[in-house]
């Protein structure tokens, strides 16, 4: 083709053969079965987590003279746990969020790390029928070692006044959590309280 012949109506002619829709450049969309699937790990674990729980406070009145022996920690895929054990028959319990913990009787602040605190009334004492105590941590502040802990920032003992105990517990958040009392060892009883690492 001589260019000297070449016409603006011959340029847009052959720019119009030429051209390419866009569309041929663009990636194939795959549905169904022949998509591909992504998923998350973490996704997956919080998924299988047990579900139902919330945020409000959570409350039984029973009474009893079995005294608090000892308070401990541990963590689960799902959530972190604190246990109080018991001498005997499983106490009542006053389990929620509040703006601040105080030591039972003298009203003194209880400081706690973290975004949110729970307060863990337990309705029986840490001192036996005699008055000589049953459970008496060597640091108040820092009942157990919860560093690396997902939801747990601190946990600390408010003291035991008329019949109950309570404890303080710093957490990431407000996050939801459980109550509930187990049977064992023996004729011993457990207060468990899990606290979930997600909503």
């Amino acid at each position: 083709m001589n260019i000297h012949h070449i016409t603006p109506k011959t340029i847009f002619a052959a720019l119009a053969v030429m051209a390419v829709p866009a569309a041929a450049f663009a990636a194939p969309t795959l549905t169904g079965s022949s998509a591909p699937r992504t998923t998350s790990t973490t996704a997956v674990a919080i998924a299988s987590c047990p579900g139902g729980w919330g945020s409000l406070p959570e409350a039984n009145s029973r009474m009893t003279q079995a005294p608090v022996t000892a308070v401990r920690t541990g963590r689960h895929g799902c959530f972190d746990r604190i246990v109080v054990d018991i001498r005997g028959r499983a106490p009542g319990y006053d389990v929620r969020y509040v703006k601040n913990v105080f030591t039972d009787g003298a009203g003194h602040l209880v400081p706690l790390r973290g975004g949110a605190k729970l307060q863990v009334v337990v309705r029986a004492p840490a001192y036996s029928s005699t008055g000589a105590a049953t459970y008496s941590p060597k640091n108040a502040k820092e009942l157990t070692n919860v560093a690396g802990y997902s939801t747990f920032r601190q946990v600390a003992y408010a003291g035991t006044f008329e019949g109950q105990t309570t404890i303080g517990l710093g957490v990431r958040a407000r996050l939801p959590f459980r109550v509930f009392t187990l049977a064992g060892p023996g004729s011993n009883t457990r207060l468990v309280i899990d606290v979930a690492h997600h909503w």
